[in-house]
């Protein structure tokens, strides 16, 4: 499957097929990224829909996954938002104790975000300019 031509956020191939390994274990996940500190300042995978999000909160995208029947939503508070709108987000995994909420935190790896300052193309389509 082909990824949008301008998308806020990205799966490194790492975190797409760790992705889809939690998938098959655990049914459709979402992500939520809090950007509080500790845990919070990572981004947090969960069974789609047990984390509730709200006003509060903003959806950024559903990822295309490759061999998944839906994409998954990435979802981040609006707080933290207001830091990152600017920047295109890339959702790597790494070794090391995730999050003890977070789906991977079993695994001996995390999620991690990478991020870069978005194109001048892809600001103006995200109305940022």
């Amino acid at each position: 499957m082909d990824a949008p031509a301008f998308a806020r956020v990205a799966f490194t191939d790492a975190a797409a097929d760790l992705v889809r390994r939690l998938v098959g274990r655990h049914g459709p996940v979402m992500f939520h990224q809090s950007g509080g500190c500790c845990d919070g300042s990572a981004p947090m995978c969960y069974p789609d829909g047990d984390f509730l999000t709200g006003d509060a909160d903003i959806c950024l995208g559903e990822v295309p996954v490759e061999g998944l029947e839906a994409p998954v939503p990435f979802w981040m508070s609006k707080a933290q938002y207001g830091y990152w709108k600017h920047t295109h987000l890339t959702v790597d995994v790494v070794k090391g104790r995730g999050a003890g909420f977070s789906l991977e935190a079993p695994e001996g790896v995390r999620f991690l975000i990478r991020s870069r300052l978005m194109t001048e193309d892809e600001s103006r389509h995200f109305g940022l300019l």
